[in-house]
């Protein structure tokens, strides 16, 4: 019996992923394999012990899903007239079809390169000159060192198309302005990055979910992949995107329904939080001038594994502010959340002048307690807009919020919170409640 040409994986989500010879080669590159020392969700595992799972692991779940909606997506059987004369000349040509399903796989795989230690909890605030770990991934993609491995490949992958796929056009626009995105290229991407359908999303809801515990992350993606199309924007519009018939439309609201759990439950919890801003105490006083290294060889070689082992050698309760952040993530000695923004105290600031509630009550304990002992987190993000088409039974195409009305009522995920050193805890209640009594 010939040998098999896949390497088989095991994998807790996918049961199996599978890789040719070419993509074991991105896979067994030293990029890739730094991201087994990236946390998936920072530290999060102080508060769910079983969130211990990784950037690689994960990288490998979006490359198996971004397979499967490619073939899904583009099956004879599944193309509208109007999508197949608008990008019919990469998908009726057979070696052009298996170049773009090779590149989106291995983009899909080289998707999160760029992370950081401990992923989203620091980056924003201590990448240097403005980056993003979107930046990092794509110069790493055009890199020498992967570009050594594109040439090698068959079909041979261009860097520039891969990065382009994996980043996405909004970010590279401000990476490359210089590499243009066609119609094909564009489409390539929303299946790993779309803020509705993405394969992205779909993998980190269900290995999130999976690791830490609960069933909020959950939804039918079976169900999902195998009604997704390239769709008309609209009955009237040539310009495709992704999309799903309406046997597609529950699964659609179910993910994006999980979404919104998993946020509030999980990512939103507010000891997680709570760690994120000791992490960042920590690494914006250990890191030289406060920030990571511009230097991209000095970035890879920072991973979670470095960073622990410095909170573990500078932990000190009484020494630099950054050593007590150290001490603190040693000894579970978290800031104490003293006030988180409510539904009511929202609606009051919609029908008032009044600020943000979250900060007002920042401003106030920070002059009664001191910047060291208390801290402000918030995520505020502008309300979403889940809309995508839906092809439905008699071949018209519409927006799925005309058939949904669930994608209409999802709320915002997010937060105010506002904490306190644990030893000020009862004194800054007892502030609070007293402060918040007396006011009419």
């Amino acid at each position: 019996m010939p040998a098999s040409p896949y390497q088989e994986i095991r994998d807790p989500i996918h049961v199996f992923v599978r890789l040719d010879d070419d993509e074991l080669k991105v896979l067994d590159s030293p990029p890739v394999q730094r991201l087994r020392r990236i946390h998936q969700l920072a530290m999060s595992y102080l508060v769910y012990p079983g969130a211990t799972h990784r950037r690689f692991e994960h990288s490998l779940g979006v490359m198996e899903l971004a397979g499967r909606v490619f073939d899904v997506v583009t099956h004879e059987a599944n193309l509208l007239d109007a999508v197949r004369s608008e990008i019919g000349s990469e998908l009726l040509n057979p070696d052009k079809k298996m170049y773009w399903r090779k590149a989106l796989r291995v983009a899909a795989l080289c998707h999160d390169l760029g992370h950081l230690p401990f992923s989203h909890a620091a980056e924003e605030e201590l990448m240097p000159d403005g980056r993003t770990h979107e930046h990092v991934s794509a110069e790493l993609i055009l890199g020498d060192e992967m570009q050594t491995i594109w040439e090698s490949m068959r079909p041979q992958l261009n860097a520039e198309d891969i990065a382009k796929l994996a980043v996405g056009e909004a970010k590279m626009a401000q990476i490359r302005p210089d590499l243009d995105f066609g119609t094909w290229e564009s489409l390539l991407s929303e299946i790993i990055s779309s803020d509705t359908l993405g394969v992205d999303r779909m993998d980190y809801l269900l290995r999130d979910s999976h690791h830490v515990g609960v069933e909020y992350g959950r939804f039918d993606h079976h169900r999902l992949i195998d009604t997704m199309r390239i769709l008309p924007t609209s009955q009237r519009a040539t310009e495709p995107t992704l999309g799903t018939t309406d046997g597609g439309i529950h699964a659609a609201e179910s993910l994006l329904l999980a979404r919104y759990s998993m946020f509030m439950q999980v990512y939103f919890h507010r000891t997680r939080v709570a760690y994120d801003c000791l992490l960042k105490d920590f690494l914006g006083g250990w890191l030289p001038k406060g920030k990571f290294p511009s230097d991209l060889e000095a970035l890879q070689s920072m991973t979670d594994d470095a960073v622990l082992q410095a909170i573990s050698e500078q932990s000190s309760e009484d020494g630099k502010a950054h050593e007590v952040a150290a001490h603190r993530i040693m000894n579970r000695g978290h800031f104490r959340l003293l006030y988180k923004e409510t539904p009511v105290d929202l609606s009051e600031l919609a029908s008032s002048a009044r600020q943000d509630p979250a900060k007002e009550v920042f401003v106030e304990a920070e002059a009664r307690y001191g910047a060291d002992n208390v801290r402000h987190e918030a995520n505020t993000p502008s309300q979403s807009d889940y809309h995508f088409p839906v092809l439905e039974s008699d071949r018209d195409v519409v927006s799925s919020k005309t058939v949904s009305e669930s994608l209409n009522h999802i709320p915002v995920a997010r937060f105010g919170f506002v904490f306190v050193a644990p030893e000020l805890y009862e004194l800054a209640r007892e502030w609070l409640n007293k402060s918040r009594s007396a006011t009419p």
